[in-house]
């Protein structure tokens, strides 16, 4: 890795058959709403944190705590169901599928890598945690307006059964954010990590 910072953030992957089911859904929703950035479907996960850039120095520090935190916890199962936006209201600025169940399971898994990220000098995130999986960005404000009618009770994108942190590098193109996995550490071993 050379001498200059890498962008990234800390993410449970999805499936690809859930993948595909949010993406059915995008794909409906945007002949519905204008002004909207959508995420690639190649590209649909759960965030836990986003690092922003990390200089190379830090990253053996992060690794190591993606694999404390992943190692504290058991696989759980989370569903996908629903449709919100941040911030409430009616012009979100961003459209998410939401986490119907496991939801708990999400939040302490978030503390783990919380707690972990700090005992190696990172600061912990100021905002409350609400687990999610981003779908679209708004561009332009009067698409915040057409999203806002499609957000609540929604399909059942399916279930996901969590069993390992990736620690992601996002690098930006032309076409939008590409992603490779950095670290996966598998969750209640950490000598199961790779």
């Amino acid at each position: 890795m050379s001498g200059t910072s890498t962008r990234c953030f800390v993410a449970v992957l999805l499936p690809e058959r859930v993948r595909a089911g949010l993406a059915a859904v995008c794909a409906e929703l945007r002949g519905q709403t204008r002004g909207l950035s959508w995420v690639r479907e190649d590209n649909l996960h759960l965030t836990l944190r986003f690092l922003g850039n990390v200089e190379p120095a830090m990253l053996p520090n992060i690794r190591t705590a993606v694999m404390t935190a992943a190692g504290a916890v058991e696989p759980f199962t989370v569903s996908l169901s629903g449709l919100g936006g941040f911030p409430g209201g009616r012009a979100p600025r961003v459209l998410w599928a939401n986490v119907a169940t496991g939801g708990e399971a999400m939040v302490a898994l978030y503390e783990a890598l919380e707690t972990a990220l700090a005992a190696r000098g990172i600061l912990r995130e100021s905002r409350p945690f609400h687990p999610h999986v981003t779908l679209a960005r708004v561009r332009d404000p009067r698409g915040a307006g057409r999203i806002a009618k499609v957000l609540g009770a929604g399909p059942l994108f399916g279930e996901v059964r969590v069993g390992a942190l990736h620690l992601m590098r996002s690098e930006l193109d032309p076409r939008g954010a590409r992603y490779s996995i950095l670290t996966e550490a598998s969750f209640g071993d950490p000598s199961r990590s790779a």
